[in-house]
């Protein structure tokens, strides 16, 4: 009775409630690091918001790297998800609307601080929870639906900051209502099944075999890595390079493009998550992603017009969009053990962190001298390197002992 059927699987209620919550954790820092905090920063400092913005986000990325390993390590230590991601979920969303009492730059870097600690008390035992309760047959499925998380937080961004709806006060109170509607019900109504063989009790004994080696579980990480750098470097220069090549090209037409990149994405992440379920084989679609994206890529790198700038920006965005998805769910399918399931996702999330303390520095070192060709050949190498990492990944875990 302690072994999970192997036709068993996960209810699609939990799969979409579990995805309306991770989308939640999106709208919780989306809106408010890409909107409202600059609005604050330049109300607080005015011309010098540039500089505060730079330490918040510095202190910010460290931050939200230790807490979230922190906070994965003590779910998996107390052997339970759901009480840290409600302690998390009400934490973040008081702190969040008590960025407005601030009143001095110090105050605000500390507050955003201990905030980035709350919300890492939430996403760190969330993304953990799926692993715990999700079997490996439908983790291409789950990938397909964490599509909706960006493409839900480019759109709550849109939703707060409408003219008229909400007033600067009023915005941080309509996230933080937006986040909790989004977590509770998986929380409240959720009701996964239960799946033994995923969890082992959380307390498997310390000679107990990694379910694939860990050369895998290296693969995946290093592989997230190269594209995430590839994505930070175009989240943050692209519309400087679109107006370089077109001075016509506006920050609306960038936000344009953005949307459409996130609303397809969502589809075809679908369409590769079902495939991998259905082939079992969950490493091919982030080859492809990788591959792909590398393609587009070259062709960013050799676009003469902005309507080939855009069509190999389409390209990369929209296989990248799709490979960070997919990765996210098929990540738990190679760490290592259940019982350090949530450190182990900390680690993996140093990938999102990372890439924006190394990116800035490629830039500076390569596009006064080669223009932004040269950073795109560049992504281009480090993206397919990620595909050859994937494509010699084992299919199968290793047999247990």
């Amino acid at each position: 009775m302690a072994e999970t059927a192997p036709e068993q699987r996960q209810t699609l209620r939990f799969l979409w409630l579990y995805a309306l919550a991770a989308a939640g954790g999106a709208v919780s820092y989306v809106p408010f690091l890409t909107l409202l905090l600059p609005v604050r920063a330049t109300e607080m400092v005015g011309d010098a918001n540039i500089d505060l913005l730079a330490y918040i986000a510095f202190a910010g990325a460290i931050t939200a790297s230790l807490a979230n390993i922190g906070f994965g390590w003590l779910s998996d230590a107390t052997g339970t998800r759901r009480p840290w991601i409600v302690a998390g979920l009400v934490l973040s969303c008081l702190l969040l609307v008590s960025i407005r009492a601030t009143d001095s730059p110090t105050e605000l870097i500390g507050l955003v601080v201990v905030w980035q600690v709350a919300l890492n008390m939430m996403l760190a035992p969330l993304a953990a929870w799926a692993g715990d309760v999700v079997p490996d047959r439908q983790k291409g499925l789950l990938g397909g639906l964490l599509s909706f998380a960006p493409a839900l937080g480019a759109a709550s961004g849109a939703l707060v900051t409408l003219p008229g709806l909400a007033g600067p006060d009023e915005r941080l109170a309509l996230v933080a209502a937006l986040v909790a509607v989004m977590v509770l019900p998986v929380i409240l109504f959720g009701r996964p099944v239960p799946m033994p063989d995923l969890t082992a009790s959380l307390t498997p004994a310390e000679n107990a075999p990694p379910r694939f080696p860990r050369g895998a579980v290296a693969r995946m990480w290093l592989a997230r890595l190269l594209v995430q750098i590839a994505e930070a470097a175009l989240f943050a220069y692209l519309l400087i390079w679109l107006t370089g090549i077109d001075g016509s090209f506006t920050d609306s037409d960038t936000a344009r493009i953005f949307a459409l990149v996130l609303g397809l994405s969502v589809p075809l992440a679908l369409l590769a998550g079902r495939w991998s379920d259905r082939r079992d084989r969950p490493i091919m679609p982030l080859a492809w992603g990788a591959g792909v994206g590398a393609l587009g890529l070259v062709a960013m790198a050799l676009a003469q017009g902005i309507e080939g700038a855009i069509a190999g920006y389409l390209v990369f965005g929209l296989s990248t969009s799709v490979f960070l998805a997919l990765h996210s769910s098929q990540t738990l399918r190679v760490l290592p053990k259940p019982a350090t399931r949530g450190r182990d996702l900390g680690l993996f999330n140093l990938t999102n962190t990372v890439p924006s303390l190394i990116m800035p520095w490629l830039t500076l070192a390569l596009v006064p001298l080669f223009g932004f060709s040269g950073l795109f050949f560049l992504l281009a190498c480090l993206a397919t390197l990620a595909t050859i990492l994937l494509l010699t990944m084992p299919r199968s875990p290793t047999p247990s002992n």
